[in-house]
């Protein structure tokens, strides 16, 4: 059995089972989050394995909330009147360093014009009970390279009230970094809790 899904067994899945998850799942009272790494090639397994947990968390009663990065970055893109068709035209427009103008393009969208933060949260019932409710966030690797996903994390800081995981594709950097995808520089400002 890999690293990975040891760690989303006998760790991640008995604190999610706790009545209150809040306290084991971050140092911080304001912001209710961990982050759950794992290599990007096994971005296919790790979903079969979610399946498998939600089910398992489910029939102990607690309902899970799935957000899709992917599909927020969508959104948001939608929202401002950008389609994945413009982007790619745009990129092919520009030469030998589209990406890197269409990945800005994409940032800015997604920290001014339809922030990814505000796009995530409404998405979370207003209903939601932290002794019952586990929000999942999911497709983090659709941000790159546009978007780093401690950004997010800051930004839900004392406007999260749930209980939540950041499924992370990428590796950890000695001392303390997360290097996004296996690629990104290494980040050392993730204030939430590594499980």
């Amino acid at each position: 059995m890999t690293d990975w899904k040891i760690r989303l067994r006998e760790k991640l899945e008995p604190i999610l089972l706790q009545n209150d998850p809040r306290p084991d799942l971050s140092a911080y009272r304001e912001m209710p989050l961990c982050v759950f790494l794992y290599n990007p090639s096994d971005e296919f397994a790790l979903r079969k394995e979610l399946g498998l947990l939600r089910t398992r968390l489910e029939q102990k009663g607690k309902r899970i909330i799935s957000i899709s990065l992917m599909d927020c970055m969508v959104e948001a893109l939608d929202t401002s009147g950008i389609s994945a068709v413009d982007l790619a035209d745009n990129e092919k427009m520009l030469g030998r360093n589209g990406h890197k103008t269409v990945a800005q393009t994409v940032h800015k969208v997604l920290s001014e014009f339809a922030r990814l933060d505000e796009i995530v949260l409404k998405h979370v019932p207003v209903d939601s009970d932290p002794t019952r409710d586990i929000l999942w966030i999911t497709r983090a690797g659709a941000l790159y390279p546009c978007y780093r996903t401690s950004t997010l994390i800051e930004h839900f800081q004392s406007k999260l009230n749930i209980p939540g995981v950041l499924f992370y594709p990428g590796e950890i950097v000695p001392p303390v970094g997360l290097s996004f995808m296996g690629v990104h520089e290494a980040e050392h400002n993730y204030r939430a809790k590594l499980i």
